[in-house]
Formats: C-alpha cells, sequence, structure tokens
C-alpha cells in the first residue's frame, strides 16, 4: 500500500482527552487489585493488599500495563481480566475532560486515529460522553493491538510499525498525542511528531528531547501546528 500525504492525528485517550486520573484510574485500580488478589489466592500466594499493589506496579513498569505481566505470568485471560478492571458503575459522572474538545478537532487538519491502551468497550463509552465519536476515523484499542499474535501496546514499536504499515502512513506524516513519555519516545524513535499532555499529570519533569510539543491544555494544539508540520 503506498504511503497516505496528509496529517494524521493518533491521540492517547485516558488523561489526554479526558482526565482519568480524578476518579476513573483510582477505580481502575481498586478493580485490578481486587482481580490481581483472587488470582494469587487461587495460586495460594499472598494476596494482602500491600502484595497485589507492588504486583501491579511491577507489571505495569516492566511491561507498560499490567495485564501483560497477569497474561504471562499468571495465565490470565485478557479479556476478563480487561472486563474487571473496567467495570464501573457510573462511569459517566467519573469523566471529567476540557471543553471545546469537538470544535478542536473539527479545526484541526487531517485525520484522527484513538489509540489507547484501555479496551474497546470503555474507550467507545468515554468518546461518546466527551462527544468526540464523530471525529475518530478509527479506533486502536489494546484488543488490537497484535504482532504476531502476540498483545503488544504501547509503547511497542513492533506494533506502531505495523500500524503504520497496515494503513500506508508515512511516520513523519503522524503526531502522537499522550500523557505518556515512554510511548512518545518510541514513536518519535520511528520518526513521528511528539506533542506531550501534561494538563492532568500531578507531576512533571523536564521536556526531554523527544518531545516536539508540550502543551498543557490540547486547545493550544492548533497554535503549535507549524511546529509539527
Amino acid at each position: 500500500m503506498p504511503a497516505r500525504r496528509g496529517l494524521t492525528w493518533l491521540f492517547d485517550l485516558d488523561n489526554t482527552l479526558h482526565d482519568a486520573s480524578h476518579a476513573i484510574f483510582p477505580a481502575i485500580n481498586d478493580n485490578m487489585n481486587a482481580a490481581i488478589a483472587r488470582v494469587l489466592k487461587a495460586e495460594q500466594k499472598p494476596a494482602h493488599p500491600e502484595a497485589v499493589d507492588a504486583i501491579r506496579m511491577a507489571y505495569w513498569q516492566r511491561y507498560g500495563a499490567t495485564l501483560l505481566g497477569m497474561m504471562r505470568h499468571h495465565a490470565v485471560r485478557a479479556d476478563e481480566f480487561l472486563r474487571d478492571a473496567h467495570c464501573f458503575d457510573n462511569l459517566s459522572q467519573m469523566i471529567r475532560a476540557e471543553r471545546g474538545l469537538a470544535r478542536l478537532f473539527h479545526r484541526l487538519p487531517g485525520t484522527k486515529i484513538l489509540l489507547t491502551n484501555a479496551p474497546t468497550t470503555y474507550a467507545r463509552e468515554v468518546v461518546r460522553h466527551i462527544g468526540l465519536h464523530r471525529h475518530f476515523a478509527e479506533h486502536i484499542p489494546i484488543e488490537s493491538m497484535v504482532v504476531h499474535r502476540t498483545l503488544r501496546p504501547k509503547p511497542s514499536r513492533l506494533m506502531l510499525r505495523q500500524l503504520l504499515a497496515r494503513r500506508g502512513l508515512r511516520a513523519r506524516d503522524c503526531v502522537l498525542v499522550e500523557d505518556t513519555l515512554a510511548n512518545l519516545k518510541s514513536a518519535k524513535s520511528l520518526g513521528m511528531r511528539t506533542v506531550w499532555f501534561t494538563g492532568y499529570l500531578r507531576t512533571l519533569a523536564r521536556r526531554p528531547g523527544f518531545v516536539d510539543v508540550q502543551v498543557k491544555s490540547l486547545n493550544k494544539l492548533p497554535k503549535n501546528l507549524q511546529r509539527l508540520l
């Protein structure tokens, strides 16, 4: 497939398009801990809160997603773990996002793709709630990030290369908008443009060299467009 011309925006979801740290991430962590505890108890391993927390964080740091560690070391099913982790009674009341995102997406030139390590159903619900469901040409959730029959979510370079190849995209025509530096670093190493969104981060570091643009509001993207072309 020949490479397409024109800008393609790859937008992360959690802590980029909405403030997941406000209520959703704490709930996901609690849900994950409950699921991990059930697995550990079944394996007759320590399942006290400190042990569970340590495993969740260790797998996230080592693999980029707690799910991958649970699959690799405990043979859990991805669909079951994702379902349990993203089970909410009142998701719509937990979502906080910037105002004006629909107007922003209408103004931004190019194609918009959602690229998230979150599962399909959850991602669709959040995007619809914040009014962006009509603006994405495609959703790429974690279930779609499979390379050689292996789940490889962000920051996998293999997954990003496959994404480009399958869609006939040139890396230099793509902009990844993310809150997670490891994901931006992988994208930049392939030649993509990178935007570090810091509006919902509680702690910050200095802008690294692999970040082209840093913004605290997504509504600042049009102002920085020339730096991304």
